[in-house]
């Protein structure tokens, strides 16, 4: 136990009177759970040293009849939760199995996110990846949706009609800028530095929030975070947002762009002064490695029906497994505008919200470092550079994303041992992650659809 650590967890409880204590942690798809304790003397000590037990099968990690599970806090994740009443003092848990040994279990996506770091070290030789992700997600006033057997709908109601693309527009007519000035402030309580803020492409409230790097399971962290304070503070003011990839029709999708980096004894390991983009032949292996593995990494990154709806070719998405300097029509974009060596980096453009973020950044990490292992070159590959927009030239030998959730786990069949280096994704994960998958394809598949009837209903 960390003596500093359980110090600092004891003193946030004396000093803002916390009430509660909280542990959250997500299922395998991503969804957030939690469990709520009233403080009594030692809970924190207790609570590392015994944790609490839960019903895995209800997380959909285990079968009932095996499913006791145990969840444990991360000290060094405390944060005080805005959103309760009772002052709450709230941790990420750690899921571990109820054998003697009280075994870190397998599929959580925290214990793949040390696991891929630690692979990283052995195999690449480097300290640390770091992560910049941006969120871009609708702000509506109203929504309505519901599927029944004999009905099925939703609606949207927003305050913005912008006539044509509303990137970085003004207020007044870029309505939810204090909504996006308080919601940095919230997120700063919660440990989270922001970069920048602004409205989006998107003309009917889409915006944009984008944060500071950090490691990769402090940056999965922070995005669950960041989603729940994003839902939770739009909730206070009566709104509602989402980071549905593709929420409207003809309207702009939402990613979750990842910007990626490594150093070595503190220092970019990517920066090479005049080599393309400044990127050196370590940050192109990268590159290589996750281009290579792009359609496998898809089901990991774009882990959902709808994620398919925004990939589309034509609509400036990043559908190419292409690289370039400043190229947003490519998978990957080198930024042009990035003068300091320091943030040298590459940006990997297809993931969205819909994804597990501890299993989408290490699933990338690894498609790296398979990347270094191997000396995946992207331009003898045959991935580039290209800096035109790919719509407008020759796609003869071009690659792409697959076109739908099916094509993506269809991929990750055909390639996954790059996953598997150090055993980090097993083949029970793997399997488990398919079987929902293929669900919700089913669900999707079989059921009609609202505007079938405009085509179909009177044919």
């Amino acid at each position: 136990m960390d003596e500093r650590q359980l110090k600092i967890c004891n003193d946030l409880i004396k000093k803002n009177k916390i009430g509660m204590i909280d542990l959250k942690c997500i299922d395998l798809t991503g969804y957030l759970h939690h469990i709520s304790l009233p403080v009594y003397p030692n809970i924190i000590s207790k609570l590392v040293s015994e944790g609490v037990g839960f019903d895995g099968s209800s997380y959909g990690f285990r079968k009932v009849e095996n499913s006791d599970m145990i969840l444990v806090p991360d000290l060094t994740t405390a944060f005080i939760d805005p959103f309760r009443v009772e002052p709450t003092l709230s941790f990420y848990a750690n899921i571990l199995l109820t054998d003697q040994h009280r075994t870190p279990f397998s599929q959580d996506g925290r214990v793949l996110a040390k696991r891929a770091e630690q692979a990283l070290k052995k195999v690449v030789g480097v300290d640390l990846s770091w992560w910049g992700p941006e969120f871009e997600f609708y702000i509506f006033s109203k929504v309505r949706f519901d599927t029944r057997t004999a009905s099925s709908y939703y609606e949207v109601e927003h305050a913005e009609e912008f006539f044509k693309n509303a990137y970085h527009a003004a207020n007044p007519f870029d309505v939810y800028d204090d909504f996006r000035d308080e919601a940095c402030k919230i997120l700063k309580r919660f440990g989270i530095n922001v970069k920048y803020h602004h409205h989006e492409t998107g003309e009917r409230g889409q915006q944009e929030i984008e944060i500071y790097f950090n490691n990769l399971l402090a940056t999965a962290d922070h995005i669950i975070t960041t989603k729940y304070a994003l839902f939770n503070f739009a909730r206070q003011k009566d709104l509602f947002v989402t980071f549905m990839p593709k929420p409207m029709y003809q309207q702009a999708g939402n990613g979750m762009h990842l910007h990626f980096y490594v150093t070595k004894d503190g220092k970019n390991a990517f920066y090479k002064k005049g080599e393309y983009g400044n990127m050196n032949t370590l940050g192109r292996y990268f590159i290589g490695g996750m281009l290579k593995h792009g359609p496998a990494l898809s089901a990991f990154t774009n882990p959902s029906t709808n994620s398919y709806k925004r990939l589309v070719p034509g609509f400036e998405a990043p559908v190419a497994l292409t690289y370039g300097t400043g190229n947003r029509s490519s998978a990957i974009r080198i930024p042009k505008y990035v003068n300091n060596p320091e943030q040298t980096r590459f940006e990997y453009r297809p993931p969205d919200a819909t994804a597990n973020p501890y299993l989408c950044l290490s699933a990338m990490l690894l498609a790296g470092i398979d990347g270094v292992v191997n000396k995946i070159d992207p331009v003898k590959e045959g991935f580039g550079p290209i800096d035109e927009n790919v719509d407008d030239i020759a796609k003869d030998h071009m690659r792409f994303l697959p076109r739908n959730l099916a094509e993506a786990l269809d991929a990750l069949a055909l390639d996954n041992d790059f996953l598997k280096r150090g055993g980090i994704f097993s083949d029970e994960l793997l399997d488990q992650w398919v079987t929902v998958k293929q669900e919700e394809i089913k669900s999707i598949g079989t059921m009609p659809h609202p505007f079938e009837y405009k085509l179909y209903f009177n044919l």
